[in-house]
Formats: structure tokens, sequence, C-alpha cells
């Protein structure tokens, strides 16, 4: 008989836990335990087995879920089964390499500025139009906030540490100089600079809150408005003038250049244009 894994409450919180010690992002920790939230929510009280795992994605590809989609959903019941060495991993959905990205959820430049501007607008949101250029000018990652301090403004630049492993990421000059000067308004003498009321380090989700609000105000599709897409525009800029793919992949803190390739795949728009230009259509 196949042995059983029971999937309650006290298993996902230990899952929880084990994430947190491989000290994997907070985004990626969030996406496991809720993608293993619904594979619990399936089960029904049940216990998870390899067999009712296979069942579940055989019903997500019915459904017509993205590839993508299943896939981090398996990703996350691999990673359960191989918390309790079992030896059972359920193979992923094939995903052919995308050649063009989606346009609808592409922030271009235009519509990048015309958020600060329509933030600039608000004294109030000072904190979380820095917090933008912040992300964006640096190509860091919303989680990685908290390492942006009085100490590294005044260095001008920031050790960011993820994984196990640890980077110095150069912070522009424009930057400091706003940094230091939101730093002598608010009073702030050292460490972390985005902080809450409670003095803790704001987080993703509370940027991707209110970043979601200043894009509606900006009138810009609510697709293209959240933390991550700000370090894609980073990318895509970095390289625009840079065309060095390997410094990119080290600014950004990735182990593959495979990674960082998804980051400069181009629109649709810009992948017809391509075509267009060939002029292989008499």
């Amino acid at each position: 008989m196949t042995e059983k894994i029971a999937l309650n409450g006290e298993e996902i919180e230990r899952y929880k836990r084990r994430l947190r010690a491989e000290e994997r992002s907070e985004a990626t920790a969030e996406k496991y335990v809720r993608n293993i939230t619904l594979y619990g929510k399936r089960l029904n009280g049940k216990a998870a087995t390899k067999e009712s795992a296979i069942e579940w994605k055989e019903e997500l590809i019915k459904s017509g879920c993205a590839p993508e989609t299943i896939n981090a959903c398996l990703a996350a019941v691999n990673k359960l089964f191989a918390y309790h060495n079992k030896p059972w991993k359920l193979k992923y959905v094939h995903v052919q390499r995308k050649t063009y990205r989606d346009d609808s959820r592409d922030l271009s430049r235009a519509e990048y500025d015309r958020l600060l501007e329509t933030l600039k607008k608000d004294n109030k949101k000072k904190r979380l139009s820095l917090i933008i250029e912040t992300i964006c000018s640096t190509g860091i990652r919303a989680s990685e906030l908290k390492y942006i301090t009085v100490e590294a403004v005044n260095k001008r630049e920031a050790e960011i540490s993820l994984k196990g492993k640890t980077r110095t990421v150069l912070l522009p000059e424009a930057l400091c100089r706003k940094l230091l000067k939101y730093i002598s308004d608010k009073g702030i003498k050292r460490g972390t600079i985005f902080i809450t009321r409670n003095k803790t380090p704001i987080d993703r989700r509370q940027i991707w809150s209110e970043m979601k609000k200043a894009g509606i105000q900006a009138n810009i599709k609510g697709s293209k408005v959240y933390p991550h897409n700000l370090r894609h525009l980073f990318a895509r800029t970095f390289y625009g003038i840079s065309k060095d793919i390997a410094k990119l992949a080290d600014v950004l803190g990735h182990s593959s250049v495979d990674t960082t390739r998804i980051y400069l795949i181009s629109t649709g728009t810009e992948h017809r244009h391509t075509l267009d230009k060939m002029r292989l259509v008499s």
C-alpha cells in the first residue's frame, strides 16, 4: 500500500517553515504555499499520494490552465514529496520557449514615466515613488529593498544577500541624492530606509497594493503595474545600453543567463515589426 501524507493545516505550516529555511524569496514562498494549499483543498481531507497528485495534474490540464501555471503547481507538490523523502516526482508539462512576450503585461518606459509623474503630484506618495525608482534603477527585487539602508546610500552601494549568495549592487548617484534628502526629511539615522509605522521593512504585498492604486490613477493597465515588472524594465534598459547579458545576469543575481534571457524577450509588437522589415512577402 502506498504511504500517504496528511496535508492538513499543521503540515502546510511545516511546509512554510521549510521554505523559509531554504531562504526562498518572499514571492516564491508565497507561490509555493498558495499552490500546495490548492492541492490540499482538492484532496478535501484525504491524504496526499503520488496517484492523487497525478489526478490533480490531469484535471489542471483538462481545465485549460496555462502550462506555466500547471508546472508551478507541480513544483509545489514535488517540493512536498521531497520534504518527506518520497521517491515521487511528477513530470512537468513541456513548455515551448516563447519567441516574444505578451504586450498586455509589458510596462513601457513611457508608462513608467507617467506612473512617476502621477505620484509626484501627491506629496503623500513620496515613499512609493522612491521605492519604484529604487527598484527600477537598480534591478533589485522588492524583497531586497530591506538592504537599501542609510549606510548603503552613504557608500553608494548595497550588499544583497539571498539564497546563500551575496552580490554588490551599485546605487546611481541621482538615486542617492533623492534618498539622502528623504532620509534627512524623515529623520532616519540608520538601517533600512523603507519601513512601516511599526519600523519593519515594507513588504512586497504592500508595495504591490500601493502600485496597483497608483496605476489606476495613471491610467495604466493593472496587468502591467507590479513590482517585478520594474525589474524587467531595468533589465531591458540595461541590456539595450550594455548588450552584455552575462553582466546583466550578475547584476540581477541570476545563476544562469537562461533566466536572464526570459527578461529580454521582445514583445509581440516588436516581433511583428521585425517580420515586416524582412519583406519576404511580395
